[in-house]
């Protein structure tokens, strides 16, 4: 579920009238960072959610992982003796949300310590079996078909369906997240802007499934330009997203949007940072500011 499915907050600005370019933003919520980080370990799941406690959460999350590695890879066709054996690799996707880590780095973080490497043939097989359970929710990269941006790469950015899977696979809590913890041999990196940008992304898809647009994200093969998400609408034309934990986004939060917008025009609707601030606004520039709990269809 998303955010507004959830009864977290009201929305007030439709990602629906940001595609067609004509939204009105404005708005004001009270969550802050803890509420955004309740949210990512509750789950979107409605099942687990029910749970009345953070302890009866993660023990349903830990019983729906038991229960996909135990039987499901089996009763979907997988030839894995020891179905178990993947859960590193998700674990490694896991730690890996909210980028385009390669092949190499998810394996080495799948296998610490392995002197035998599997073969990358096996390591797409857990991939796509992982994908065919829909507990791994690539996002692609955004290629443009009338704007030729030549310097754009077409790996995909790694999400799991839910944050709060990623959360717990990792053994992530509130303090944990909000203390910054690191994540291992991955990237060394705190998981919060990760995974609140996981949670972000969830809900923009589906926004934008209602408006009958799609998602994807923008890397230049150098890395020097990343737009988190990508929103194509009718005609191929695009709402440009990035996702900030600050409050108030400052230039340098901004700057390959302004990139984006010189490269393409017209073709760029809009362009939004969301937020975990508490106001929705439009700063000097144009660009929109929008807390994600102000976010809706």
């Amino acid at each position: 579920m998303t955010l507004p499915e959830r009864g977290a907050a009201e929305p007030s600005v439709s990602l629906g009238a940001l595609l067609r370019g004509d939204a009105d933003v404005g708005g004001e919520t009270d969550l802050g960072v803890d509420r955004y980080v309740e949210e990512i370990l509750a789950s979107g799941y409605p099942g687990i959610r029910t749970a009345k406690s953070g302890r009866g959460r993660r023990a349903q999350l830990d019983g729906y992982l038991d229960r996909l590695f135990d039987h499901e890879l089996t009763e979907n066709g997988s030839r894995r003796r020891r179905p178990a054996a993947i859960r590193p690799w998700l674990t490694a996707y896991a730690a890996a949300t909210s980028t385009t880590a390669a092949y190499e780095t998810i394996r080495d973080a799948a296998t610490p310590g392995e002197s035998e490497k599997p073969a990358k043939v096996t390591a797409i097989g857990y991939r796509d079996t992982l994908q065919r359970l829909w507990i791994l929710d690539p996002l692609e990269a955004w290629l443009p078909t009338k704007n030729l941006l030549n310097r754009l790469t077409a790996a995909p950015k790694h999400h799991l369906a839910d944050p709060a899977l990623a959360a717990r696979l990792l053994s992530l809590t509130a303090d944990s997240l909000i203390g910054g913890d690191q994540v291992g041999e991955l990237r060394h990196r705190s998981m919060l802007g990760p995974l609140f940008e996981s949670l972000a992304t969830l809900s923009v898809r589906v926004f934008a499934q209602a408006a009958e647009a799609r998602v994807a994200h923008l890397r230049t093969r150098a890395g020097r330009q990343e737009i988190d998400l990508i929103v194509v609408g009718e005609g191929g034309r695009v709402l440009a997203i990035e996702v900030k934990l600050g409050a108030t986004p400052d230039d340098g939060d901004v700057r390959h949007l302004h990139w984006l917008r010189s490269e393409i025009g017209d073709d760029l609707i809009d362009a939004v940072v969301v937020t975990a601030g508490p106001y929705a606004y439009r700063r000097a520039d144009g660009i929109a500011v929008v807390p994600l709990a102000l976010l809706g269809p």
